[in-house]
């Protein structure tokens, strides 16, 4: 270095190195990290055709609960609408896809009929509060840390088994039906 730069220009010169070496270990840093987490977050997905489910997940409940909320997201990757048409699970005797809403100031909690549609190119959250499945007469407990499985079947797609992982009981039962 002393050959090339005067004596004026070296501490200069060795400060923007040392600048370059930290930003390219923060880079470094930040790559590592995405690939750490990457199996954890491509662990609870499932595909089938065209579409994606995102972490399906129900919580815990209490003994003696007759039903349990299921929920989830939903990426339609492909150019043409689908639809949710049926679940089924070894958990319970039958599962629906249910809708809560505000009417009136007071919140309501409805089957949906005919399905749900997910957009091409588009997506759909099933979570507390809004869509949701409904896992009804309980043949055994969810309990936090295990999981179950179910089958949804979509119009184009087909059929695809996923895992619920069981979470915390967390909220209320406006949030799961869990009470």
């Amino acid at each position: 270095m002393s050959y090339f730069f005067s004596d004026a220009a070296r501490p200069l010169l060795g400060s923007i190195l040392r600048s370059i070496e930290e930003r390219v270990g923060i880079a470094v840093l930040a790559l590592a990290l995405l690939f750490v987490g990457a199996p954890t977050v491509s662990a609870h997905e499932f595909k089938v055709g065209d579409l994606e489910i995102g972490h399906p997940w129900s919580r815990a409940t209490p003994a003696g609960a007759k039903v349990a909320g299921g929920y989830f997201t939903i990426t339609n990757n492909g150019s043409a609408p689908d639809r949710l048409v049926s679940i089924s699970s070894d958990v319970s005797e039958k599962a629906e896809l249910h809708e809560m809403g505000v009417k009136d100031g007071v919140m309501t909690m409805r089957p949906v009929t005919g399905g749900l549609e997910i957009p091409a190119g588009g997506k759909v959250a099933l979570a507390p509060g809004g869509y949701h499945l409904m896992f009804i007469g309980l043949k055994r407990q969810p309990k936090q840390g295990e999981k179950f499985s179910a089958t949804l079947t979509f119009e184009k797609a087909g059929a695809v088994s996923v895992d619920f992982a069981v979470e915390g009981m967390g909220g209320g039962a406006m949030d799961d039906h869990a009470n």
